[in-house]
């Protein structure tokens, strides 16, 4: 797809113009997000998504189109697994449930902004050594085998380690223990500190860039166009903030996302290797884009069908434990009482 430099600037600008809209109607004000909220507000820019891939439809043709409703779905969905780390975060920086929404917004914009030089320097490398391809898909389909390798023996990380950047922070710039509404510096005693506002906002941008590494190779096994890349990156991960209040409770509950994804970078990684042979010359069956598209829809909704029905399996289970549990404590003390 041919982009210009004016498409360039004027799809900056209204993505800002959205940023800044979200901002001032939902965001400039701390306060605790509602249910209700975040589903309006996911709704709202999953239909500004639908509305962009209408467009690239209408005015570029269906390859586009296909290539970044393709990519948005798989970039949504792996988003959905940072939402964990997220969690993690907050806990880990104790921080009050009024201020989440600000740390997040904050913390995915500078997400998106590393994001973008990943995805210029991943284009450049791809437009000048066709062979990264090779490596892109070996990567993918390593990471789905170690995602699988997670699953089944059930390690999940139940506290957030900080990374070197943030210790070097933390190291080089005094900071306070409290939160002191939104602000991210204050003067106490003639020093300038660092309030854990600020800290964690850092935490959340930062460690986004772990979940690059898997997600730009991803997006870039689906399509090739920079353009495509960054838009669909950048629709997935502005509505990252509204869906971390809106499912964070059900995050849970999603026992199988880790094969769901294992499947898709998997698949993508297969794609992406295909793709590398052919470009080199041999003979091999390419991998559409509508089978692309069909695949990830297919394999998201069977893991989120699959994981409801476990977890709502366990529930009964710990329920009847509990209920056979109570019995047999009943069942003790009037045992006891007899004897007595």
């Amino acid at each position: 797809m041919d982009v210009s430099l004016t498409l360039w600037v004027l799809t900056i600008v209204g993505l800002c113009a959205l940023i800044t809209a979200d901002f001032f109607i939902g965001g400039r004000k701390p306060h605790e997000v509602s249910v209700k909220e975040a589903g309006v507000w996911t709704a709202v820019w999953i239909a500004l998504a639908g509305l962009f891939g209408l467009g690239l439809l209408l005015f570029g043709g269906g390859q586009p189109a296909g290539e970044f409703f393709a990519g948005f779905i798989t970039e949504k969905s792996l988003s959905v697994d940072n939402l964990f780390v997220f969690v993690l975060i907050m806990a880990k920086f104790a921080v009050p449930a009024i201020y989440q929404q600000r740390v997040l917004m904050v913390g995915v914009l500078i997400a998106l902004v590393l994001r973008a030089g990943f995805i210029g320097a991943g284009a450049a490398i791809i437009a000048n050594f066709s062979w990264v391809f090779y490596i892109f898909g070996a990567f993918l389909i390593w990471t789905a085998w170690k995602l699988i390798q997670e699953a089944r023996s059930g390690e999940q990380d139940e506290e957030f380690e900080e990374n070197r950047f943030l210790k070097l922070v933390e190291k080089r710039f005094p900071s306070t223990d409290q939160y002191h509404g939104t602000k991210l510096f204050i003067v106490e005693n003639g020093r300038r500190l660092m309030t854990p506002m600020l800290i964690v906002m850092l935490a959340i941008g930062t460690t986004d860039v772990l979940f690059a590494l898997d997600s730009i190779p991803a997006i870039f096994g689906l399509t090739q166009d920079p353009y495509i890349v960054f838009t669909a990156n950048a629709f997935a991960l502005m509505g990252l903030r509204q869906l971390y209040f809106l499912i964070g409770g059900l995050l849970k509950k999603l026992v199988h996302l880790s094969y769901g994804l294992s499947i898709i970078l998997g698949f993508i990684g297969v794609k992406l290797v295909l793709h590398a042979l052919h470009e080199s010359g041999v003979s091999v069956p390419e991998i559409s884009i509508p089978v692309s598209l069909g695949v990830i829809c297919a394999v998201l909704v069977v893991t989120t069908i699959t994981s409801l029905r476990a977890s709502k399996k366990q529930a009964r289970a710990e329920a009847a434990d509990a209920a056979a549990k109570r019995e047999a404590e009943g069942a003790e003390d009037a045992k006891d009482a007899i004897d007595a």
